[in-house]
């Protein structure tokens, strides 16, 4: 099994690697739209959609971004994004459960969180800034990397912490993956992650950690 290897050339975060593999628990993935349900509920009692910037760890992503040459309030971080749902009153539709689960976690940290397919990108990779010209053939559609926070393996840009390319896409027979974090270092404990997402899969095991 590969081990996740990166390095990177902006300063400042901290990436949170997982290997998962689905379990195809019809049951569990039931009890992860109600622990989602439940921690929109709490989201919507303490925040509204225009106060969210000034949550400490909010506005510490979208320093990294400004640092990376990107306005976060033109690309939003991806997990800015579903905390504007949820705050709105949105129902994240299931897409599958390994995409299900990474939505989840990255709206109870509140931070960026990627859901890969395995084999889809080779390690070594590196977080860096997108360069002029660059592009990627995201689940938006073309989208422009020059400024953006971005991780590239040999093969170029497969992902950022805005949207992923197809490249990477979770399709509807994956059972393996990858899933990402991106935090700052500077307001983070190392396990807190990987605590989380423990927790997600003891209440709901849709999936299983592998390693």
């Amino acid at each position: 099994m590969a081990e996740a290897v990166w390095r990177s050339e902006l300063e400042g975060w901290r990436l949170d690697w997982f290997r998962l593999e689905a379990t195809g628990d019809g049951r569990a993935a039931a009890a992860l739209v109600a622990r989602r349900r439940r921690v929109a509920a709490a989201l919507r009692d303490r925040w509204r959609p225009a106060d969210l910037a000034e949550d400490p760890f909010v506005a510490a992503i979208r320093r990294l971004f400004r640092a990376a040459g990107c306005d976060p309030t033109r690309h939003r971080p991806s997990s800015e994004a579903l905390l504007r749902r949820v705050l709105k009153g949105e129902e994240l539709a299931p897409i599958h459960p390994l995409v299900d689960l990474n939505n989840a976690l990255s709206v109870e940290l509140m931070a960026p969180a990627c859901v890969l397919r395995a084999g889809s990108f080779d390690f070594p990779v590196t977080l860096r800034s997108g360069r002029v010209g660059e592009t990627l053939d995201s689940m938006r559609g073309p989208y422009g990397l020059a400024g953006k926070p971005l991780l590239a393996d040999g093969a170029g840009p497969f992902g950022t912490p805005i949207t992923d390319s197809h490249r990477v896409k979770v399709l509807s027979e994956t059972a393996a993956a990858w899933l990402v974090v991106y935090r700052p270092a500077e307001l983070v404990a190392p396990a807190e992650a990987g605590a989380t997402l423990d927790d997600l899969l003891a209440e709901a095991p849709v999936a299983r950690r592998v390693g």
